[in-house]
């Protein structure tokens, strides 16, 4: 008998991240404030998880509204055409002997899709306070912004670049089960409950 869970992210706890090379010497960080993901797994075996993902573009912040602005307009994110980001997970192989997992997805932005692949580390689940069952993950991985059209660039003195087109992908993300169903149960499916904390 097989139960498959439905979580979702927790937003208080969970953050996606980037850093990119400045001038080549420094590194500019950034992050998305808003973000959601419908994921489903079967019997709390994250190896065969479900995951869609959605980023809103226009909640990017590095701390620099002037900044913000050129990243929300057409020579980058282009918000107002191309309002969301997504990811759509494909396969998640078996974990190594460091206990890290490779998943492979599809990366759709600005209306280009691709297949990228991330490292990720799980953190275990655990029951916070409230009863509510959690598990923690950390993501990384690395693309190149020219693969979906950002390609806006501007060419230094040195004949050196002012952005690098390597893009480093970092987040720390905390799901919620919010419950489970009998996959053995074809019939009278039940209904999924939301936990409300």
């Amino acid at each position: 008998m097989s139960n498959e869970t439905k979580w979702s992210i927790d937003p208080s706890h969970s953050e996606i991240s980037f850093k990119v090379r400045h001038l080549m010497i420094a590194q500019v960080r950034g992050s998305f404030k808003t973000f959601d993901a419908s994921i489903y797994v079967t019997d709390k075996n994250f190896a065969t998880a479900e995951i869609d993902l959605w980023i809103d573009a226009a909640s990017i912040t590095t701390g620099n509204e002037t900044r913000d602005e050129h990243l929300k307009g057409v020579d980058f994110f282009d918000v107002i055409n191309y309002k969301q980001i997504g990811f759509t997970s494909s396969t998640i192989e078996k974990a190594d002997e460091d206990g890290n997992h490779i998943l492979w997805g599809e990366l759709t932005l600005k209306g280009v899709t691709r297949n990228i692949k991330l490292n990720v580390v799980f953190g275990g689940i655990m029951n916070d306070p409230w009863g509510n069952e959690k598990a923690g993950f950390s993501v990384t991985g690395t693309i190149n912004r020219n693969d979906w059209g950002l390609a806006w660039n501007t060419i230094l003195e040195t004949g050196a670049i002012m952005v690098s087109d390597e893009i480093k992908i970092s987040c720390e993300i905390e799901l919620t089960n919010n419950g489970s169903k009998d996959l053995s149960m074809q019939l009278n499916p039940v209904i999924e409950e939301n936990i409300v904390f």
